[in-house]
Formats: C-alpha cells, structure tokens, sequence
C-alpha cells in the first residue's frame, strides 16, 4: 500500500525567507519598484509632516504671543463714510473689568521717504503711525536693533520702523546718523522692529511719539487702532462688549477682531494646499502599486521553469501563491520603510530651513507602511493567483 505525499507547512520563516529569495534574484528590478512606492509615502509623509511642525510652530507662537489680545478700530458710518472713535475710547476700554492693557496708534497723513530726493508719489506704501508707549510691550512685538520709544524720544523727531518699512526705506540697523525724511523734515531712526504676527499693520510703518505726531505733522489725535488684552477666560464677554464701550453713541461704527483669529485663518487655508498635496502623494503611490505588479506579473513569466519544479516537487497551488504573494509584500514594505525615512528627512530638512520644530506623527508613520503593505498585496494578488493555477506540465514545458 503506498502512503500519499503530504506537503510539508510552511512556516513564517520559511515564507520570509523564500520570498527574500526571489527579490535578491532582481535586485535593480525591484529596487526601481521600490523606489515608486518610496517616493509615494515620502511625499504624503512630508505634506503630514511639515503640516504638523507648521502647526506646532504656529501654536508655540500664539502661546507665546497670547490669544488674549482683542483690536478696535473704526468702520464706516450709515452712508459709508469713514468714521473716528471717540477720543475717550482708551480710558473706557480701561475700565473693563477683565481688561488688563490698553494701548493705541493712529494713522497721520504724513509720509516717509529714504531721502529729500525721492518723488513725492514713491512712499513705498510706507505709513507714518502716532504710538502710545506701551504699544510694543502690550501687542507682542520685539525690537530687533536700536530702542522703543520712550519719555525723550517720543516728544522729538525719531521714529521706529516696522519690519518691511525698514526694508523698503533701506534701513538696515537704528542709530544716531541714521534718518528718513518723514513729514518734511528729518527723523532719526532710533529702533527697528522685528516681524509683529499679532500686529502685522506694524511691519509697515514708522512709528513716532503721540505728542510730536500732534505738534508737526498734523495729526488729529484720534486713535484708528485701540489694542486691548483680556484675562483669557473672559475674551470673549470682553470682545461682545468692546463695541458698545468704545462708541456707545454708534456701536456699529466700530470693528472688533482677534488676531490669532487670523493666524488660524491662514492656518485652515494652508490645509487646501496640503489636500492637493496629499493628492499628488497619493498618485505617487498608485504608481508604485502600478510597478510592484508589474514586477510581480514578468517575475510569474520569467520563473514559469522554477514554478512547474516546485509543484512538481510537491508544493501546493497555496505555497505557491503564499510565495508570491510574500514577495510582493516584501517589495512594498521595502519601499514603505525608504519612503517613512525620505518623509522624515524632508519634514525634517524643510523644518530645519524654516527654524521649526520638526513633528512628524507616529499615525503618520504607521499608516505609511500600512498604506503600502494594502497596496503590495493587492498588487501582488492576481500574479500570485496566476502562478498557483500552473499545473506542472504547462510551467515545466514552457521554455
């Protein structure tokens, strides 16, 4: 009586390992799939990745900036004039009892040149703003040479710019020998801001002292920008009633706003770029998949010979689609793995150039292996499947 041939199980092991030995037998072939796959992943990791250092980084500015800053300014009348707040707008805002600072700027209509020399029509969108002392120190700004405004200097021609303004007027550093023409006569530069998020109306300007702003350059006095800062748990009864206060006469003459507000607004609109991103990534990704089962379908063709010996030798249609299926999947992991890596590096280079904290999610990480583990197995599905309906004879017969 003969005993029937049992085919031996394959073990984990065993299926790693003859999977690995049909990669090893095409290395460029199955690097150049991997390298689809790779740059798929890199690509929807680095979108994740540099999305999330931008919002950290975003997030640490607003915690050290403050959310609690709340501005007033003027709208229009009922006929779409412009209107003024009252000059006891300050003092009133003062008297909330949540508000903790309050300060203000006002437009003046004079303008601000580099020299004597320039054409009247060339101000460089350069605007000339009256400052209350305390301003830097209440909105959150910085100065990056030279000094704020102080007890002296406010009462004489000095001014400190804005960001961009010093840029445009060719200001490079604060100190006593440098001026700008301002109103019709010369100012000393005597500070330069750095870039004010909260306040960003200030990255334009030369800013001047309220009382010489009223004596020479014609300045009516009212304020166009009132900044207020609340205890954080009451900002938003604060921000209700900061209409009411600062114009009781016409409350919808006035315009309140929070700027982080702002920030977070240009936050979510970053986000639409990052889906249209993500969607090319995902493209990326498909090709991959594309070549991974092409690498899969010529193998099944070239190993037709190695197929038929297997079965013959007595592997079943299951090892063989287990074997092939493996590769496929090895071939994916490959490439998700070098694509985490890639992603990583990018958000990690492109957060470094930008000075963020460089965050890439675990989420993130994991998907992307996962993603392309799916994508291996199911690219590797019909080529697997097709290998395991050879029947011996047909595999060995075809040369």
């Amino acid at each position: 009586m003969t005993t029937p041939l049992v085919a031996a199980r394959m073990r984990p092991r065993d299926v790693i390992r003859v999977g690995g030995a049909g990669l090893r037998a095409r290395p460029l072939r199955v690097f150049l799939s991997a390298l689809g796959i790779a740059i798929g992943i890199a690509a929807m990791l680095g979108v994740v990745g540099i999305s999330a250092s931008s919002q950290e980084d975003l997030n640490r500015q607003l915690e050290a900036l403050g959310t609690n800053l709340l501005t007033v300014s003027p709208g229009q009348t009922l006929f779409g004039e412009a209107s003024h707040l009252p000059a006891e707008s300050e003092g009133m805002i003062g008297q909330i009892g949540p508000v903790t600072t309050v300060t203000a700027t006002g437009t003046t209509p004079a303008k601000v040149y580099r020299n004597d020399h320039i054409p009247e029509a060339q101000t460089g969108s350069v605007s000339v703003t009256a400052a209350r002392l305390d301003l830097v120190e209440d909105v959150g700004a910085t100065v990056l040479s030279g000094a704020w405004l102080n007890e002296a200097t406010h009462r004489y021609p000095a001014t400190v710019l804005g960001a961009k303004a010093a840029d445009r007027l060719g200001v490079v550093q604060a100190g006593p020998d440098q001026r700008v023409w301002l109103g019709g006569q010369w100012f000393t530069v005597v500070g330069v801001l750095a870039p004010a998020p909260l306040a960003p109306e200030l990255d334009t300007a030369a800013l001047v002292g309220w009382p010489v702003a009223e004596e020479r350059l014609g300045f009516d006095g009212y304020a166009t920008t009132i900044y207020a800062r609340a205890q954080e748990q009451h900002v938003a009864a604060v921000r209700d009633v900061l209409a009411a206060t600062a114009n009781p006469e016409t409350p919808n003459e006035v315009e309140v706003s929070r700027p982080s507000d702002v920030l977070a607004a240009k936050q979510a609109t970053d986000a639409t770029l990052n889906a249209l991103l993500l969607g090319l990534g995902g493209v990326a990704l498909l090709v991959g998949g594309v070549g991974v089962a092409n690498t899969m379908v010529i193998s099944v063709l070239e190993r037709r010979a190695e197929i038929g010996l297997r079965r013959s030798l007595g592997a079943t249609r299951g090892q063989v689609r287990v074997q092939f299926l493996a590769e496929s999947l090895l071939l994916s992991a490959i490439g998700g793995v070098g694509g985490v890596l890639l992603g990583i590096g990018v958000t990690a280079a492109y957060a470094g150039l930008q000075s963020w904290p460089a965050i890439v999610p675990v989420w993130a990480m994991l998907g992307g292996v996962l993603a392309t583990l799916v994508i291996g197995g199911i690219a590797g599905f019909y080529p697997a499947v097709r290998a395991a309906r050879m029947s011996p004879t047909e595999a060995l017969a075809t040369p």
